[in-house]
């Protein structure tokens, strides 16, 4: 089969510089403690009496006091970041994967383009689309996430963003995008599929591309939903529409492109 990207993209060392280390976030993996994430969610009733007591700085009110910050440093952080795509996808795909050289050029297409990369900040397809911000001359921004095992920022990220909140984390995705790229993932990135599709369909944001990359791997899913979420009317066709498929970086490129320059995501987001 034809590959619609240059053989060469295919090809990466294996003896790359490490990840860049993110002692920030390491904490919790270092210590052995809950993420500050499953920290909040907890409810009050799952709490050993002595905490359900704590002192402020471990309860409830002080943790919004915290997001909000969290907030505010993640807006202050991208507020320049002009046009951007976010890509999401597997943190497990190799670099031998033919996804990952996918990523790569689609990335380096938008960075040429003009848009900056926003990604995760981790492995896999999200070290990919890094690096093909890098090399495209763009902006390669990534935006990690406290987690209960120790992690690294991928070594092709210029810019890094913390966040220990996974909600604070995913609505700098949506703000800061004018677009999402999904490659194949796991839960995690069908979180933020859906995520953003129920976005786009409530007219949270307005309607601007979600291009699903990998025909075989997400063919699946959209045999399901028309076949099943569409049949019991549970969306309808418009919501079905909101999906691009493709196997294409070129493509991607030019569906982006064209909905930004001709304003497709609508006049309020103009």
């Amino acid at each position: 089969m034809h590959s619609p990207f240059e053989p060469d993209e295919l090809q990466f060392d294996d003896d790359e510089s490490p990840d860049q280390p993110n002692p920030s976030l390491n904490l919790a993996a270092r210590t052995g403690r809950a993420t500050e994430d499953e920290q909040l969610l907890v409810s009050p009733a799952q709490r050993p009496a002595p905490q359900r007591a704590a002192d402020f700085t471990h309860s409830d009110p002080w943790r919004v006091l915290r997001i909000q910050g969290e907030f505010v440093a993640g807006f202050d952080a991208l507020a320049d970041v002009g046009p951007a795509v976010t890509i999401f996808g597997s943190a497990r795909t190799l670099r031998t994967d033919p996804s990952y050289g996918a990523a790569v050029a689609t990335a380096r297409r938008l960075a040429r383009a003009g848009f900056a990369i926003i990604t995760g900040g981790g492995p896999g397809i999200m070290e990919a689309a890094n690096r093909g911000a890098r090399e495209g001359k763009g902006r390669s921004i990534g935006c990690g996430i406290e987690l209960p095992h120790e992690q690294g920022l991928n070594p092709f990220v210029d810019e890094a963003v913390n966040f220990r909140y996974f909600f604070v984390r995913k609505t700098m995705f949506v703000k800061y995008a004018e677009a999402f790229v999904i490659f194949p993932g796991g839960f995690g990135t069908l979180d933020e599929l859906f995520e953003a599709l129920t976005l786009i369909q409530t007219k949270k944001v307005r309607n601007f591309p979600v291009v699903l990359f990998g025909k075989a791997y997400w063919s699946g899913l959209l045999t399901w939903a028309t076949d099943t979420l569409l049949a019991h009317g549970t969306i309808g066709a418009d919501d079905l529409a909101l999906l691009k498929c493709t196997d294409d970086p070129a493509e991607v490129e030019q569906i982006i492109v064209t909905c930004y320059r001709e304003g497709c995501a609508g006049p309020e987001a103009t």
